[in-house]
C-alpha cells in the first residue's frame, strides 16, 4: 500500500493543514494519558524543522455540532507549549505565522459539518492552506470532512505516524511468524463480528475473553449467571466456532470466571468454574484456570495481537487480573524475543500503562475501531485518498 508520504514534497514556506488525533481524556481541566499526542510529535517536529507554517486540527469527545467548553482542546495546546486558536475555521492568524510556527485549533466537532463530511465545510478548512498532511490513524476509518473532504481541496499526504501504522499493521496481517494468536476482548461481540471471522481466517488461535467470553460459553449452553452478555449473539458467536474450525484456527474460551453477587468493585471475588456459575453471580474479569491457560499459550506463540480487556480492568487489580496478567506475560515474551507483539484500542493500551509495559510492547497502535477495521480487511477512507 503506496500512499503519499510528507516526504515527497517540499513544505518550506508552505501552510500546512495537519490533521491529528487528540482525542484523549481530560479529567478536571489535566490529560490523564498523552500517548497520541506524543506519537503525533515526530510529524510535527519533522515539519518544523524542513519550513512549515503548521496549522494542527483535531476532535474532542462527542459535542454533537455545539460548543461544549468541557470538550475544549486549549489543555492540550498548553500541554505542548504552542499557541491555541479557539476556532477551527478563523483564518486571520496565518499572516501572522513564520516558517516553523504551529498553532492548535479549536476542536472540529464543535460544527455539524465535521462528522457529516459537509463539502462547505471542508472547503472552508482548506482555505489559506497550501498542503493537507494527515497523521491521525485513529480515525482514518471516519468520513469525515479533515480526513476525507479536505482531500478534494488540498494536495494531500500522510504524516509519519499515519505511514507508520500502516506499514507495521501490515506486516503483521500478511507475514505473520507462526503461531499467530490473537486475544480479543471487551464487552460486546456486536462490535467485533468481522475482526473474529477475520482472525477465525488467518490466525492458528483466538482467545476470547471479558464479557465476549461469556457470551460464546453461552452460546455453548454454560451457566452465566446475572452477567453481562448479548444474548441476540448467540447464532454469530456459533457461525464464527464453527469457520475457525473450517480454517483450523482453535478457538479458546474462558475456562472459570471471577465472580461476585454484585456489580461492585468491593464485591469480594470468588472463582467458579465456567460450568458451575451461579444463578445470582455477577461475572465481573476471566478466573485463574483461565489466566494460567493463557500464559501457556503466550509460551508457543510467535505473533501475539492484543484487543480488549479480559474484564474490569479500571477496577484495578481484583477484577483486572486477567488483562493485566496478560500485559505483564506478553511484555515478558515480548522482552526476551519470543513474541512479536501487536496491541490497539484505548482500554487496552490503558491496561499496558496500569502495568508499566507499555514500552515492552513490539507496537502499540494509536487506533480503536480503525485498528479493528485494518485488521478486518476493510479500506480506510482516509488512507484510500492518499494512495498514489
Amino acid at each position: 500500500m503506496q500512499m503519499r508520504n510528507i516526504k515527497d514534497i517540499d513544505v518550506y514556506g508552505k501552510y500546512v493543514l495537519l490533521r491529528d488525533d487528540f482525542n484523549v481524556q481530560i479529567v478536571d481541566g489535566k490529560i490523564t494519558e498523552t500517548f497520541r499526542i506524543d506519537a503525533s510529535l515526530p510529524t510535527i517536529k519533522y515539519l518544523v524543522g524542513s519550513g512549515a507554517r503548521v496549522v494542527i486540527i483535531s476532535h474532542l469527545g462527542r459535542p454533537k455540532g455545539k460548543k461544549d467548553t468541557s470538550l475544549s482542546l486549549r489543555s492540550i495546546a498548553e500541554y505542548m507549549n504552542i499557541p491555541f486558536v479557539d476556532d477551527c475555521l478563523k483564518k486571520d492568524f496565518l499572516s501572522n505565522m513564520n516558517n516553523g510556527d504551529v498553532v492548535l485549533m479549536e476542536n472540529l466537532r464543535f460544527y455539524k459539518g465535521e462528522e457529516e463530511n459537509d463539502d462547505s465545510f471542508a472547503k472552508e478548512l482548506a482555505k489559506g492552506f497550501d498542503v493537507y498532511v494527515n497523521d491521525a490513524f485513529a480515525v482514518s476509518h471516519r468520513v469525515a470532512a479533515s480526513v476525507v473532504g479536505v482531500t478534494k481541496y488540498l494536495p494531500s499526504f500522510a504524516g509519519l505516524l499515519l505511514e507508520k501504522e500502516i506499514k507495521n499493521l501490515s506486516h503483521i496481517m500478511e507475514k505473520p511468524l507462526r503461531p499467530f494468536v490473537a486475544f480479543i476482548g471487551g464487552s460486546k461481540v456486536s462490535t467485533k463480528i468481522g475482526v473474529l471471522k477475520k482472525l477465525a481466517s488467518i490466525a492458528d488461535k483466538i482467545i476470547v475473553g471479558g464479557a465476549m467470553g461469556t457470551t460464546f460459553n453461552f452460546a455453548l449452553g454454560l451457566p452465566v449467571g446475572n452477567s453481562l452478555y448479548e444474548e441476540n449473539m448467540v447464532n454469530v458467536a456459533l457461525e464464527i466456532i464453527e469457520l475457525a474450525q473450517k480454517n483450523k484456527c482453535e478457538i479458546f474460551l474462558p475456562l472459570d470466571k471471577g465472580v461476585g453477587k454484585s456489580f461492585s468493585k468491593d464485591e469480594v471475588r470468588i472463582n467458579r468454574d465456567a460450568d458451575k456459575i451461579h444463578d445470582d453471580d455477577v461475572i465481573m474479569d476471566d478466573g485463574d484456570k483461565t489466566i494460567a491457560r493463557n500464559k501457556q499459550l503466550l509460551e508457543t506463540a510467535k505473533t501475539v495481537v492484543w484487543n480488549g480487556p479480559f474484564g474490569l480492568a479500571e477496577w484495578g487489580e481484583k477484577w483486572g487480573r486477567a488483562s493485566f496478567d496478560l500485559a505483564r506475560s506478553l511484555s515478558h515474551f515480548t522482552k526476551i524475543g519470543k513474541i512479536e507483539s501487536v496491541v490497539g484500542g484505548g482500554d487496552t493500551v490503558a491496561i499496558l500503562n496500569d502495568c508499566g509495559v507499555f514500552d515492552d510492547i513490539t507496537y502499540v497502535s494509536t487506533g480503536g475501531g480503525a485498528f479493528l477495521e485494518f485488521i478486518e480487511g476493510k479500506e480506510l477512507p482516509a488512507v484510500k485518498a492518499l494512495l498514489k
